[in-house]
């Protein structure tokens, strides 16, 4: 085992979790069990809400902590790390554009979620292309706003999205799909949310690896002591990593994690 890695952090879809096929690949289960054999931590990052993390039973009895909703809620085991909500007069703000501009928004709060404004966009990307379960589950908006929100997904373009961002001032933005994108709190993202399960830990960054494809891991990526970008990762991302390793169906994970001496 490597002297340096004592900590990995998983992003999800498109790293952990093919597109392709909606599981995670045989070698990445392996290389998973081996590192976690050989006494490494195995941490979740995503942009998921805690809700609607339904892909990963191959791997769930191996996990030890959770940076989800890109950021914005962290625990490890039954503990909780972290927790950031997005101020109630910039949540009604993005509402109110989704009304003017007729886009569909998921809202997540600290218990429950929404689809706000449900639309075929929302159905093909969500439903069919991710398969995310647990929306059926999801409540109303009158209902959501009783919590704090913890992060906004609307269904906007990158052209909306420059429109909209300024109007945010205590918010940040992240995009791993060209339709949408995930709003949090400005302390919130998942290089933030590493740092806050690090210091949880007692780990120096030093001894944390992290593995990302999208534009929303290119915090995490920066943050990492190592920072691995998939092969079918976005450009940015891969510019950001400090190893571009192949993709989510090409044996990704495990190459990278021999690569390095982890396993």
């Amino acid at each position: 085992m490597s002297k340096l890695v004592k900590a990995l952090f998983f992003d999800i879809d498109g790293t952990l979790v093919s597109f392709k096929t909606h599981h995670i690949p045989l070698s990445t289960i392996q290389a998973i069990k081996q590192a976690k054999d050989k006494g490494v931590g195995i941490y979740i990052s995503t942009g998921r809400p805690k809700a609607i993390i339904s892909n990963l039973s191959d791997i769930d009895d191996l996990i030890d902590g959770y940076i989800t909703a890109n950021g914005a809620y962290c625990f490890v085991g039954d503990k909780e790390v972290s927790c950031h909500s997005i101020p109630s007069k910039d949540v009604k703000l993005v509402l109110e554009q989704a009304r003017n501009h007729h886009f569909a928004c998921v809202v997540v709060g600290t218990r429950h979620l929404c689809v706000y404004q449900q639309d075929e966009t929302f159905n093909r990307i969500f439903l069919d292309l991710l398969q995310v379960k647990g929306f059926e589950k999801a409540v109303s908006l009158d209902k959501i706003l009783e919590e704090p929100i913890l992060q906004l997904s609307p269904f906007v373009t990158f052209a909306q999205e420059q429109k909209l961002m300024p109007m945010l001032h205590s918010c940040l933005s992240g995009r791993w799909h060209p339709e949408f994108i995930d709003i949090t709190s400005k302390l919130a993202d998942k290089g933030q949310g590493l740092q806050s399960v690090a210091n949880f830990l007692g780990l120096p960054m030093s001894q944390v690896m992290a593995f990302g494809d999208g534009g929303n891991d290119i915090s995490i990526i920066r943050k990492a002591g190592i920072g691995v970008a998939m092969g079918n990762a976005v450009a940015e991302l891969k510019e950001a990593a400090d190893y571009v390793t192949s993709s989510v169906d090409e044996d990704g994970i495990r190459k990278a994690l021999e690569y390095y001496h982890v396993i």
